[in-house]
């Protein structure tokens, strides 16, 4: 059963897990299930998701009950009215916060600008020898996206050098692999936990919280993060 965060009569929020897809992607591949069919057996009800998180990114998915409602929220989206907040925990000690602004190149080789802002909030090291060095070290961080590109989290962390542990294909492979044979740990640290934005037809602002999952809660203990309010 997927965790509801939000419901009523026009839009519908969860907390997708890790290694669910939000719906079919030819970027993405293939899978047994999608959270868009999920959630809809779920309810019993037709289900549109108005924004996307990766596989492996776990977190605030929000839909829409009716395709007017869509329209409307995709439009906030676009604006750029919609403030979502992710955890990321990255290899090495970021700066205390950093606005990066750097072009990303899309699934169809089109430059895109994407900026991300973001704030250190814990700094850890941990006596696990890495290459030349004796200790390894790990900053916690939330991550604001400005725009809303194509793996622009994983794309900027590994551009400033600081990427994302548990990620694959913009992460420390080396990195990866050390965590997989000392603590079998293989997931991408990544979490959308908070999404604010307009209600549809009242106007309000609303702000939806998805607690971190147990996985992201085991590599946070295992650095001494403080993680009690995500969790």
């Amino acid at each position: 059963m997927l965790e509801i965060l939000y419901r009523d009569e026009h839009i519908i929020a969860i907390n997708k897990p890790s290694g669910l897809l939000v719906h079919k992607s030819f970027y993405a591949g293939e899978a047994d299930t999608y959270a868009i069919q999920e959630l809809k057996k779920q309810i019993g009800q037709k289900v549109f998701p108005v924004h996307r998180l990766d596989r492996k990114t776990s977190g605030v998915l929000l839909f829409t009950l009716d395709k007017d409602t869509l329209r409307i929220m995709s439009e906030q989206f676009a604006s750029r009215e919609v403030e979502k907040k992710y955890l990321a925990i990255l290899r090495g000690w970021t700066k205390e916060e950093e606005t990066i602004d750097y072009d990303l190149i899309n699934e169809n080789e089109v430059k895109q600008n994407a900026v991300t802002y973001y704030r250190r909030l814990q700094t850890s090291e941990i006596d696990l020898p890495f290459l030349k060095h004796q200790t390894s070290r790990y900053s916690l961080v939330e991550a604001i996206p400005e725009t809303g590109r194509f793996h622009q989290l994983r794309k900027h962390f590994k551009h400033i050098l600081h990427p994302i542990l548990g990620c694959r294909k913009h992460g420390c492979n080396k990195q990866n692999k050390l965590w997989l044979q000392t603590f079998e740990i293989s997931k991408m640290t990544l979490h959308a936990h908070q999404l604010i934005f307009n209600h549809p037809t009242s106007n309000e602002r609303i702000t939806v919280n998805a607690t971190i999952d147990d996985e992201f809660g085991r590599v946070g203990k295992i650095l001494n993060f403080d993680l009690s309010a995500y969790s």
